[in-house]
């Protein structure tokens, strides 16, 4: 719900993301026809071509144009099947593209939900989105739950449920990281103290204390049983 909100409803949403599948094949297309359909020789005048009439004892170097330096289709097509690295890339591109597009179409019936949800359940319609603040969302959803009861765990929501809600994950990795749980603050040689968290650190860090498959929770906001048990902290320490 929140998300919906921040990115401006249903329709900006989905476009987002076919315009993220539109752009991936976009690079993957260019990047190949940049590595295999030009030739960098006669671009940059390496290799001269004969644009000379008859007569002319030296071919023209100076007349190099984008034309000239384009492979035909067929000679682009066979430089990528000669080249079994590319064609690997590009299989490898390929499955990563219809993974995006199943998550899409996955994605598009939840963002439908949301919307029914907003427009049945919240009175907020789809075009109206954006001129309703959070802080007015929130205070529906806070009534509304008082009168259809969503949340089985609480009578009443209050504003600092949905935000612990919200910023869960993030605020578990605040307290790991102040309490020096998590392996970020380093001491170097002649450097002292560092911090190092890339994204690339912090998105293993997050597969594996929050969302991979052997995570600690079972679902975006619960956690599995068997970590509410004291006893079992030390078999789950050593299996994570």
């Amino acid at each position: 719900i929140y998300h919906f909100h921040q990115k401006n409803g249903f329709a900006c949403m989905m476009l987002s993301d076919v315009f993220e599948l539109v752009q991936f094949l976009f690079v993957v297309t260019f990047t190949t026809f940049l590595l295999c359909c030009v030739e960098y020789d006669v671009l940059f005048a390496n290799r001269p071509l004969n644009h000379s009439h008859a007569g002319e004892a030296v071919p023209d170097r100076g007349k190099v144009t984008l034309p000239d330096a384009i492979l035909p289709a067929a000679q682009c097509a066979q430089r990528i099947r000669a080249s079994g690295w590319i064609i690997f890339l590009l299989v490898m591109a390929a499955g990563f593209w219809l993974y995006r597009l199943v998550k899409v179409l996955c994605s598009l019936l939840s963002y439908w939900e949301i919307r029914t949800f907003y427009i049945k359940a919240l009175n907020i319609p789809s075009d109206g989105l954006c001129s309703y603040s959070w802080q007015e969302v929130q205070a529906r959803l806070i009534s509304l739950q008082r009168r259809q009861q969503m949340c089985v765990h609480k009578r009443e929501l209050t504003e600092l449920d949905i935000y612990h809600r919200i910023l869960r994950f993030k605020n578990y990795t605040v307290a790991m990281v102040n309490k020096s749980l998590l392996p970020v603050r380093f001491r170097l040689p002649l450097l002292g103290p560092v911090v190092f968290l890339t994204q690339g650190l912090k998105y293993n860090l997050e597969l594996l204390l929050f969302w991979g498959p052997g995570s600690l929770f079972q679902n975006k906001w619960s956690l599995r049983p068997q970590c509410k048990r004291a006893g079992a902290r030390r078999e789950l320490a050593r299996r994570l």
